[in-house]
């Protein structure tokens, strides 16, 4: 169970030195680091010592009150769950002649129906202590992170793993420099080979940094390409959940102890089903209120879904304008006294407590 890494090579703009020009990625004991082609400066040796200390402390010292610390328990946390173009719409606000009740109730910074792109944060407590592993950066990640990392102190992120190649799941990339530029060396990518060839068109300078000019600072990622087969990441097993997001178009859902994460998916291949069984909690797209797309599914395929596959909760992601929060779980509450089914949307900034 191992993930192919993809070394890169940068200039380095902070040595003490004019020599070190260049660094490159090597690996030892699975573990890559960055190192000056003439040695390591002071400054450099200082810099990554800080760094690298951060992953032993759970979260700085703060007076900001909005800051949650991290608790022993392991948990999800929703950094988005709605679709590419988020919510509320620009369109709906700005139509005159249109009243979109959900987009206005998402005008309020804090109604559960604003969602920006899908995405979860996974805030592991394994033996190498808490770690934080993101699903997808899309291209509004940086404004959920701006939202909840710093809500729920969240200081780092140990490893960014992809679903899928498009702007929703991949479009924030490019913010992840905040932390490789302030806060920590590099972040791990792990994505799909047929998505990293997409990225290497779409975010060709982070794949590729020998053109990046001397002195510019861009996100410091290292990219593992994985197989529809389980792997690591810091000491927790992650198992692909192959599916199609329209026809032709694979995209992965991931297995990680006894959650099952779907975000984005039109069918569901009998090999996966499998993969499914005895899922304590399962996370899956459900665009619309009355049916499914050519890429998604709607809310009454989800829900036979989950009668197929049986978790023991449900809560669906991915929700579009027309799927208003509260008048949607208001019906969804029913289905548990009817069907014994425990099906909820989500929202973003929620936090579920998991046991992994």
């Amino acid at each position: 169970m191992s993930a192919l890494f993809l070394g890169s090579v940068r200039p380095v703009p902070y040595s003490l030195t004019n020599f070190a020009n260049q660094r490159f990625k090597l690996s030892f004991s699975g573990f890559p680091v960055s190192v000056p082609r003439n040695g390591l400066s002071f400054h450099h040796l200082f810099k990554r010592s800080f760094q690298a200390s951060i992953h032993s402390v759970p979260l700085e010292s703060t007076s900001n009150s909005l800051v949650t610390p991290p608790g022993e328990q392991s948990e999800i946390i929703f950094v988005g769950t709605g679709t590419s173009e988020g919510i509320p719409r620009v369109s709906c606000l700005t139509d005159p002649f249109k009243n979109c009740p959900v987009c206005k109730k998402a005008a309020d910074p804090n109604s559960k129906n604003r969602r920006l792109n899908t995405s979860i944060l996974i805030r592991y407590n394994g033996a190498s202590g808490m770690r934080n592993i993101l699903i997808d950066a899309g291209k509004f990640f940086y404004h959920s992170a701006l939202r909840w990392f710093p809500t729920y102190g969240i200081r780092t992120l140990d490893a960014v793993i992809i679903t899928h190649s498009h702007a929703d799941a991949i479009g924030g990339l490019d913010d992840l420099r905040d932390w490789t530029n302030n806060v920590q060396p590099h972040i791990p990518i792990y994505v799909a080979r047929r998505d990293f060839e997409v990225m290497k068109k779409t975010h060709y300078y982070l794949v590729d940094t020998s053109v990046v000019l001397e002195g510019a600072a861009v996100s410091e990622l290292q990219f593992h390409i994985i197989q529809e087969e389980p792997f690591i990441v810091n000491d927790l097993k992650i198992t692909p959940l192959p599916v199609w997001h329209g026809e032709g178009y694979r995209s992965l859902g991931f297995r990680f102890g006894n959650i099952c994460y779907i975000s984005d998916v039109s069918d569901i291949p009998d090999e996966t089903y499998p993969l499914l069984e005895d899922c304590d909690l399962l996370i899956m797209d459900a665009l619309k209120p009355e049916r499914s797309t050519p890429t998604h599914f709607g809310l009454p395929r989800a829900l036979d879904e989950v009668r197929k596959i049986q978790p023991k909760r449900t809560l669906f992601t991915g929700m579009m304008h027309l799927m208003d929060h509260e008048e949607i779980n208001a019906q969804l509450s029913g289905l548990k006294d009817t069907e014994g089914l425990d099906v909820q949307l989500s929202y973003d900034g929620l936090r579920v407590p998991i046991d992994l």
